[in-house]
């Protein structure tokens, strides 16, 4: 991976921030995202540390917010020439109704489409590299997404479980539409779901509800480290076996297929038009 650029998005805590260290431990240069200057550079200094690689860099900018998502591609766009491996793995659940203040609902803001902008404005970079792979962290709660994906304005027409699992849903569905619109190029595209994780992720609805989904994943023993859940996206943006595969789902280290919703090709171009006409009323 020695001179591979590698860009992770959420990476100054959990999975996001495992895969950096992980990444930097077989050679990479590493670029993350992540919303805080003070945990960025901390997390920077740490994977330097752990790692003796220098070759780690930051940019701070809110995934959920568009017009941040772009400023930030511009300036990853004016210090890289190229992008070898993107990992989508920013994310978040609100159990209660939020616009961010571009007005969308954030859990779709901040787990599709902050991604879906990044991914697009990135592309000229992905495409030139010889063996470019784009990873999309999903969930397995995408199983219950209903495939009705849409931007939610009203509280009232609210359901916070739901609209994640449309939102992890909506990961899947963009990996295969995506994959379809890049099958000329080299650039490969994957969703993974990580398993349940011991994380703080969900710690922003408060502690009462993510002491809950603590004690959830503890009960059914399938509570994972960071670095577990890690390895298989690891696995796929390092090894030579994925060089020729593309739009594919996996878990714990192995292919599996994802929901029947997500193979629906009529959704995926739904979903790839809603995104392109939020995009549009924001700019």
């Amino acid at each position: 991976m020695r001179e591979k650029n590698c860009l992770i998005t959420g990476a100054t805590s959990g999975i996001g921030k495992a895969v950096a260290l992980g990444l930097a431990e077989k050679g990479a240069n590493v670029i993350f995202i992540g919303r805080n200057p003070d945990k960025c550079k901390a997390v920077a200094e740490l994977i330097k540390k752990k790692t003796h690689n220098e070759n780690v860099s930051y940019y701070v900018a809110d995934i959920s917010l568009i017009r941040e998502v772009k400023k930030v591609a511009d300036k990853i766009k004016i210090d890289f020439k190229r992008i070898d491996v993107l990992v989508n793995n920013a994310g978040a659940r609100f159990i209660s109704h939020q616009l961010t203040d571009e007005g969308i609902e954030i859990t779709l803001a901040t787990n599709h489409l902050g991604h879906f902008v990044l991914t697009n404005e990135l592309l000229p970079l992905l495409k030139i590299s010889d063996d470019a792979r784009v990873i999309n962290v999903s969930s397995g709660v995408h199983y219950g997404g209903k495939g009705v994906i849409e931007n939610i304005t009203e509280p009232s027409q609210y359901d916070g479980r739901l609209q994640y699992s449309n939102s992890k849903l909506a990961n899947v569905l963009f990996t295969y539409e995506l994959a379809e619109r890049l099958k000329e190029t080299t650039v490969k595209v994957f969703a993974v779901d990580p398993g349940g994780v011991a994380t703080n992720f969900s710690r922003n609805n408060g502690l009462k509800f993510w002491l809950k989904h603590l004690i959830y994943y503890l009960l059914k023993r399938e509570l994972i480290t960071p670095r577990q859940a890690s390895q298989t996206i690891i696995h796929l943006a390092t090894s030579d076996e994925f060089k020729n595969q593309t739009a594919k789902f996996f878990f714990d280290m192995k292919e599996k297929e994802s929901s029947q919703l997500s193979y629906d090709k009529s959704l995926q171009k739904s979903l790839w038009a809603l995104s392109e006409e939020l995009i549009k009323k924001i700019n």
